[in-house]
């Protein structure tokens, strides 16, 4: 399950020159033969199933026909939602929405709008297949005005509904709503403008869209192996305070040792002065601002903007001396010219180490789950935990281990129509942006609210 974590030599390569999105009919033919092999390998026996509602069929027919631009704004707490979602709306849609008697116009599909930092780490694989499925690449912390236009032309001019995660990265809990980027609901605004003046009767709509995975028997014995893992980690030792065994211990007790003594790590690595008057939260949000402002004082940056414009800003500029910006051949560089861009580019790597650290402490914060609680909250809560673990010993989102799921469960809500709220948006920006950001925030939880009734029932 865990293979031991090693520093790799990393020296500075060339940029990554994509082609411009399209939808390629052979690309999608190789999906449909490989893809389910791929979920396999990631998610095991996992059966994609839609919620029973006819929401997120009835958007996708008014989108496919004409009828309505639909931009799904979906939840991404795990990481692997765009790949899933693709295979089912490329491979099962149909056959689901024919139960409700839904017909489509073509076949469905959707593009989704990712960021360019996913072809570096997501390696030949992600390079090949996200160009090819009408993928879309954004920066966070860069101007963009090639990727705003392309995504504006997909949603506007596009045959298929565009989607995009409002938390703008991988958010690490799916039974609450850490914090949503009001850029969708920005770009949605303008598209209605757009589609005001150039075809009135056609609404842009958003449809909240969440991914909830379930837990069978695999997942309660393979939660227990990965606990036992991370316990291996703390303990490797046999100092205290690991010195007695874990066993007749709850699981409540077990995990709060092993998160505990992780952040003690932390707190000593970063030099903070551990605080038992402080909560956890409190703590663990002492070590993620001094994990970020480690990385900016290495790279002679001032600590402006929110936590999460910093947070992105460092991640480009690593990105950018792994991968040279805009430099796509390296051949007729001098030696000493590329052995300095080498350096620069590990440098960048061990900095990248805090930035990631300090993107997975902000999530971290929900409370230890007790044996009575739900199977899917212990094992999201546990796979943080060995994440937490992970970055502390220089790991990253690659590095993640996933428990394999029994179902997926995808579950939408009534679409915003975003057309119906121009005269507001018109009137106040702001005011509309935060509203509409309120009422997509709302959806979700009623999402998260519906299917804990359902299972409760």
């Amino acid at each position: 399950m865990y293979r031991p974590y090693r520093i790799p030599v990393t020296k500075a390569s060339p940029d990554i020159k994509l082609p411009e999105p399209r939808i390629s009919k052979l690309v999608i033919l190789i999906v449909k033969i490989l893809g389910r092999l791929y979920l396999f390998l990631f998610y095991g026996v996992t059966k994609i199933v839609p919620h029973k509602d006819k929401s997120l069929f009835e958007a996708f027919e008014r989108a496919l026909s004409g009828k309505s631009k639909c931009i799904i704004a979906f939840r991404h707490p795990n990481g692997g939602e765009p790949q899933l979602l693709t295979w089912f709306f490329l491979f099962k849609f149909r056959r689901y929405a024919a139960k409700f008697g839904v017909r489509f116009a073509k076949r469905p599909h959707a593009v989704f709008v990712y960021g360019y930092e996913v072809v570096r780490w997501g390696g030949w694989v992600a390079r090949f297949v996200m160009p090819n499925v009408g993928g879309m690449p954004i920066y966070h912390s860069r101007m963009d005005t090639k990727g705003m236009t392309r995504i504006y032309k997909a949603i506007t001019d596009g045959v298929y509904p565009l989607a995009i995660a409002p938390e703008g990265q991988v958010s690490y809990t799916a039974d609450s709503v850490p914090r949503l980027e009001p850029g969708v609901i920005r770009i949605g605004f303008n598209a209605a403008l757009n589609m005001e003046k150039t075809n009135p009767s056609c609404p842009v709509e958003i449809l909240p869209l969440s991914i909830h995975f379930r837990f069978g028997s695999w997942g309660k014995g393979t939660i227990e192996l990965l606990l036992r893992y991370i316990e291996k980690f703390c303990n490797n030792s046999g100092k205290f305070p690991f010195k007695k065994t874990s066993k007749g211990q709850s699981f409540e007790e077990r995990v709060r040792r092993c998160r505990d003594r992780i952040l003690e790590i932390n707190e000593e690595r970063y030099k903070i002065k551990k605080d038992d008057s402080l909560s956890f939260k409190d703590r663990l949000e002492k070590v993620a601002l001094a994990a970020l402002e480690t990385a900016e004082r290495m790279l002679n940056l001032n600590s402006d903007g929110d936590y999460f414009s910093r947070l992105y800003k460092i991640r480009q500029i690593c990105w950018d001396r792994i991968f040279l910006h805009n430099v796509y051949s390296l051949e007729n560089i001098p030696q000493i010219e590329r052995s300095v861009k080498d350096l620069a580019a590990g440098e960048a790597w061990h900095i990248a180490r805090h930035q990631e650290l300090a993107d997975l402490c902000w999530y971290f914060k929900s409370e230890i789950p007790s044996e009575e609680t739900a199977l899917h909250n212990k094992i999201e809560y546990v796979q943080n935990l060995h994440d937490f673990a992970n970055r502390t010993m220089g790991g990253a989102y690659s590095n993640r281990v996933s428990i394999f799921p029994r179902k997926v469960i995808i579950k939408t809500a009534p679409v915003i129509n975003l057309t119906e709220r121009l005269s507001r948006y018109k009137e106040n920006k702001k005011a509309a942006i935060a509203e509409t950001l309120s009422d997509l925030e709302n959806a979700y939880l009623d999402n998260i609210n519906e299917m804990n009734r359902t299972e409760q029932g």
